[in-house]
């Protein structure tokens, strides 16, 4: 096995940062599993020229910007599900003087054709690893080779099954600082792209359609389900909604279809998410009636522009609880909504989000509560105080 000592090793890994993610003195933008990824594909990205290199699931840049350092690689092509890590790539890039060595892209053909090696950042979720290496194995070069690494705490056999479906050989590295990597090569010919999955439920009277690694798949989660309990006690007079981090897109599609008169948008950061929030509207009918986008939290919604923002914040940030999640997808709540607007908000109880609620939108009142999941209506004062 190659060790971390076959690239040039002054490359600063510690002066990445998370930006405009999370940011915490136990929060880090890089793990040792990114310099496995680099250690064992070292031979392999030296022999690359400018635009046979793909890099996926980099989290803030490590596996882009330790490549292009260590071999003086340009034309490196970049997908990150996570907004958030586009955003932090930039921004490492720049702080690096490498902002022209990379560019990001969809996961499609554009970002996959004539690539020799490619750099994978294990994703959790099986379904997404399946549309990953689908798409690898359909789109890269026949002599493709995928470098790929996690945690081992979060690695199964079954990753290892995903890949030889793709792949003719897949091999285990040893195990280093407590990650291990999976080497695949040899994409089969009859490997087929990965079919949504779709789940109707007749209680919503909805069809769900999930890609990738999208929250809760093609269920309804309690929480969704807590808030989904209080909808119809939202502003009457609300003429625009807005779903935060809207995932599959239930909270929005079953917005829409109670209140044929509102504007509603779907925003998350995902690109799966957004993927799979988009294919729900068609699904439902719904397309010409919710407007899907891809968003770092509110960032690119105007000022004072929604009656309404409903949300179920994530509350894990990778394998922790992390109050900042939430905290940091709300930061733009006061100012997109409009004076008087409403915030309605379901959390894990134990979180005791409340107080937070009401300092960054205003009072907020407790509308439903159980052991697990408190639902929460803040509403913004009619005038500054």
């Amino acid at each position: 096995m190659e060790t971390v000592t076959a690239m040039k090793n002054d490359f600063d890994f510690d002066a990445l940062r998370r930006f405009p993610d999370v940011e915490a003195p136990n929060l880090f933008a890089y793990d040792p599993s990114d310099k496995l990824i680099l250690a064992e594909a070292a031979e392999a990205l030296a022999a690359t020229t400018p635009g046979q290199v793909a890099v996926v699931g980099d989290d803030y840049g490590a596996l882009t910007l330790g490549a292009a350092y260590a071999h003086g690689l340009t034309g490196i092509r970049v997908h990150q599900d996570a907004l958030s890590g586009e955003l932090a790539l930039g921004f490492n890039a720049r702080e690096e003087n490498m902002g022209d060595v990379y560019e990001n892209f969809p996961l499609d053909e554009e970002l996959l054709t004539g690539a020799t090696v490619v750099l994978l950042q294990l994703p959790r979720s099986l379904e997404e690893l399946a549309d990953v290496a689908s798409a690898i194995a359909r789109h890269a070069d026949p002599s493709v080779v995928v470098f790929s690494a996690g945690r081992i705490k979060h690695m199964t056999l079954a990753m290892n099954e995903v890949f030889a479906k793709y792949f003719e050989r897949v091999d285990v590295t040893r195990a280093q600082q407590k990650s291990r990597g999976l080497i695949a090569r040899g994409p089969r010919d009859q490997a087929d792209a990965v079919v949504p999955r779709t789940q109707y439920h007749a209680d919503l009277d909805l069809h769900v359609v999930a890609t990738g690694s999208v929250f809760a798949g093609t269920k309804v989660d309690i929480g969704t389900r807590a808030l989904l309990a209080v909808l119809d006690q939202i502003d009457p007079s609300a003429q625009t909604a807005i779903d935060l981090g809207a995932g599959t897109g239930i909270l929005a599609a079953t917005l829409a279809k109670m209140r044929p008169g509102l504007a509603v948008i779907a925003t998350d950061q995902s690109a799966a998410a957004v993927a799979s929030a988009t294919a729900t509207m068609k699904a439902n009918g719904l397309e010409n009636r919710v407007t899907v986008v891809r968003d770092d939290g509110l960032s690119s919604q105007p000022d004072e522009s929604a009656d309404v923002i409903v949300v179920n914040p994530p509350f894990h940030i990778g394998g922790a609880v992390h109050a900042g999640a939430a905290i940091n997808l709300l930061g733009d709540v006061y100012r997109v909504l409009k004076p008087g607007g409403q915030l309605w908000a379901v959390y894990n109880t134990h979180l005791a989000y409340r107080a937070e609620m009401g300092r960054m939108v205003g009072p907020t009142t407790p509308i439903s509560r159980n052991d697990k999941f408190t639902v929460t209506l803040a509403e913004k004062p009619l005038t500054e105080t």
